[in-house]
């Protein structure tokens, strides 16, 4: 057949002999042309030079790097540093500093020692403000129990507090302490503040206190008489009343003592009448020693 001329171009109606072969198609030997199963670009990725001179030259430069943070030392920090201060700056001079501190829960002894824990001050940028940091210095304040702390943008921190309860002030060795339910004194805590709180008297009194002390406070009409609980030999208490009487509690079962004095005071009024000593120390005996008024 004549050849078919386009575009000045002579093309023949047949396949070119330079055209690649369809895919599944044949090669000029007769063989198949396996299709190559990598993508264009996928292809270039392949041809990525590994040789031994390529990974020289990437271990040198890693070298390089290396040996320019060693040597630039205080200088890379005080870059970090001054990067830091920057973005202060930018909070700051959006409006995004702190004014004012709200502490909530803490009594106004505690609150002084809180205020000085916290190191803030005004103008602080607030979104630098580490509050992790910022409540583990207020838990290191004696009263503090556990501390809770809130950010308020624009310019607001509030200081959430829970403090110790305080029980009682214990008397040990010519020292007075508050303690609180646990026992433990509360530093920084003056007793001289508290003389509502119960006094407890003698050693192991702090650890012991706070299981004495709510049976007594079941009992309004002793314990208002009672002057101090005192501790003896670590295994039993004596209640000291304000007239001087004198209350022997056993080691055990103190509150079925307790429940034997409230049914004697029924009977014959004896808080009112007075004596000098009552020994409960015995199971269901009570022994009376009468004042020497009486």
């Amino acid at each position: 057949m004549p050849a078919v001329v386009r575009g000045g171009r002579r093309q023949s109606t047949g396949s070119s002999r330079g055209a690649a072969p369809k895919k599944g198609g044949r090669s000029r030997g007769g063989a198949p042309r396996p299709a190559s199963p990598i993508p264009g670009k996928m292809a270039a990725i392949g041809r990525i030079d590994v040789s031994p001179r390529t990974v020289m030259i990437a271990l040198g430069a890693g070298a390089l790097l290396v040996v320019g943070i060693l040597a630039t030392g205080a200088r890379a920090e005080r870059i970090g540093q001054s990067v830091s201060h920057g973005i202060d700056g930018m909070t700051a001079g959006m409006g995004l500093s702190l004014k004012r501190v709200h502490i909530t829960g803490a009594s106004a002894e505690a609150e002084p020692a809180i205020q000085q824990a916290l190191g803030l001050y005004s103008g602080q940028p607030i979104t630098s403000l580490d509050l992790d940091a910022i409540r583990d210095r207020v838990q290191g304040v004696g009263w503090v129990k556990s501390a809770r702390v809130v950010r308020l943008l624009p310019d607001t921190l509030i200081i959430e507090v829970k403090e110790h309860d305080r029980l009682a002030v214990w008397q040990e060795a010519g020292q007075i302490k508050v303690i609180d339910t646990r026992g433990q004194v509360i530093k920084g805590a003056d007793a001289r503040r508290y003389p509502t709180l119960p006094l407890v008297v003698g050693k192991g009194a702090d650890q012991a206190a706070a299981e004495i002390l709510p049976l007594l406070a079941q009992r309004p009409r002793l314990m208002s008489r009672v002057d101090a609980v005192v501790r003896v030999d670590e295994r039993r208490w004596d209640l000291r009343l304000k007239d001087g009487s004198l209350i022997q509690l056993p080691a055990t079962e103190q509150e079925a003592a307790l429940i034997r004095l409230d049914a004697l005071d029924q009977r014959e009024r004896l808080l009112d009448l007075g004596f000098a000593r009552v020994d409960l120390r015995t199971p269901d005996e009570i022994a009376v020693r009468p004042a020497a008024d009486a």
